[in-house]
């Protein structure tokens, strides 16, 4: 008579969901875990990062924003505050983000897709 001891096996740990192309979409997380007696201690899962979060912050890292506050002259920038709504596969993400953009008369979201993102150099 066989039992399986799930005490044998540690907790599954996960890479980032590192996408198949581009910097979101579908892709591919990796997960590990520690275990003696544990049969299988690597494996593989798809995942998926959605295209419309605030990459800068994480892609794993979902936040709530507030309303965009008042044009300030001075940099002619606007600001608003995001508090952390979500951390996906125990991503390590701040608790509080702050963004700004130019102040315009335009309002309207620019079009998804049209445009490609520039990865920084670090």
């Amino acid at each position: 008579e066989k039992k399986a001891k799930k005490s044998d096996c540690g907790e599954w740990q996960w890479s980032v969901c590192v996408p198949t192309s581009g910097d979101c979409g579908l892709g591919m997380r990796e997960g590990t875990r520690t275990g003696a007696e544990c049969k299988q201690t690597t494996k593989t899962q798809k995942c998926k990062i959605p295209c419309n979060w605030k990459k800068q912050f994480g892609a794993e890292c979902k936040y709530q924003f507030q309303a965009w506050g008042e044009c300030d002259l001075t940099t002619a920038l606007k600001t608003r505050t995001g508090s952390l709504k979500r951390a996906l596969h125990n991503a390590d993400c701040q608790k509080t983000v702050t963004i700004s953009k130019p102040c315009g008369k335009l309002t309207k979201p620019k079009p998804q897709g049209k445009f490609h993102l520039l990865k920084a150099a670090h």
